[in-house]
């Protein structure tokens, strides 16, 4: 047994694996190229773009949108593989952003934090752009496939389904991430058991993609034997040569233990999670004050109630000011030891993946 192409909308990924996208700063040119020249998906983020390429001449918006321009534009120069953006349902440009994508044929976006229940309507009749939502429910799959034919006669052309393990954002409550019952390995089948019906419907394939907590090849082996087709990880390549991140911020990922990687809640108003530092500890002593928002970057924050803002932090630690921000990063960041490239991340996984499917193998007989 070997490992199995992903086939999303028609695109062929050699090695399903795809980069999770790490705003602000953190998943640019440089590793979404890199990826998707391994084989895997390249992701760029869109988040907070504006900053990272900031013009005097363009306001904070139309900045993001030349951003992103220029990072898929870079990323196609450098990789004839598949590049990706994400887009969270939540920024306040979220329209615009897809609109950009979508012109600069990027190969697919990947879209959550909300449902993208309109994310359809912005294709072109001459759009190559395959759509994939990301969901943390079989229920919110559902919806979206029930909304999406309803509305644009489209269906997803795979679904992302994140667990509670994941770095940054996530789309569940703090009671439920402890909860077995939102484990990834009990969403995964849920979602693949609600795509079921559209697929023999509709005579397609929509691949689930699990995501959140997963680090090696092994832990690839056993979640594609719960029905996904592929992966999603962010953390794991974080500490590459490539990540477009800052070396100090890299670093914060190696210093890491266990106990430092906790849930913190964010000004947009959805739990988080990251690594603690000196800042999330000003924060959590109340030294921290509310600032004027020179953004607004995302619908849900409120300024008003937060002691910060989010993208400054983010952005600040992109550019490796661990003082002024922190790091976003999935439960199994404390497992990173050194610094490698792209390349040897991927023939790691490769190797430990088929191990494991050469140890199940060995164990069916």
């Amino acid at each position: 047994m070997s490992i199995k192409e992903l086939k999303i909308g028609g695109l062929t990924i050699p090695v399903p694996i795809i980069q999770g996208g790490m705003g602000v700063g953190i998943s640019m040119s440089g590793l979404a190229s890199s990826v998707a020249n391994q084989g895997g998906v390249g992701v760029i983020s869109a988040a907070g773009l504006g900053l990272v390429h900031r013009n005097s001449t363009l306001d904070y918006i139309e900045a993001n949108m030349e951003g992103l321009r220029k990072e898929i534009r870079i990323a196609k120069e450098k990789t004839k593989g598949v590049i990706g953006v994400n887009i969270m349902v939540a920024m306040t440009n979220f329209a615009d952003l897809v609109k950009t994508s979508i012109a600069e044929k990027a190969d697919i976006i990947f879209s959550g934090a909300g449902l993208p229940l309109d994310l359809p309507k912005f294709l072109q009749p001459d759009s190559t752009t395959r759509l994939v939502p990301i969901v943390s429910s079989g229920r919110a799959a559902k919806i979206i496939c029930e909304k999406w034919k309803s509305l644009f006669n489209y269906l997803p052309d795979a679904i992302v389904v994140e667990g509670p393990k994941a770095g940054g954002h996530l789309g569940f409550k703090n009671n439920q991430l402890e909860d077995q019952n939102h484990s990834l390995d009990e969403l995964v089948p849920q979602v693949a058991s609600m795509v079921k019906p559209f697929e023999e419907k509709y005579n397609c394939t929509i691949p689930v993609i699990a995501a959140g907590g997963i680090y090696s090849g092994e832990d690839i082996y056993k979640i594609i034997q719960k029905g996904a087709s592929g992966v999603q990880m962010g953390t794991r390549f974080v500490t590459s040569l490539e990540c477009d991140a800052s070396p100090a911020f890299k670093q914060s990922y190696i210093d890491a233990t266990f106990n430092d990687i906790k849930i913190i809640q964010s000004p947009v108003g959805m739990p988080g999670r990251a690594i603690m530092n000196n800042f999330t500890e000003k924060i959590r002593q109340g030294l921290k004050t509310p600032v004027k928002c020179p953004f607004h970057c995302i619908k849900t924050c409120d300024i008003t109630s937060s002691p910060y803002c989010i993208i400054n932090a983010l952005y600040n630690a992109y550019k490796g000011n661990m003082n002024k921000g922190y790091a976003f990063a999935g439960t199994n960041a404390y497992l990173a030891t050194k610094i490698s490239s792209v390349k040897e991340i991927f023939t790691e996984l490769k190797e430990e993946w088929l191990n494991a499917i050469n140890k199940g193998d060995e164990n069916k007989q």
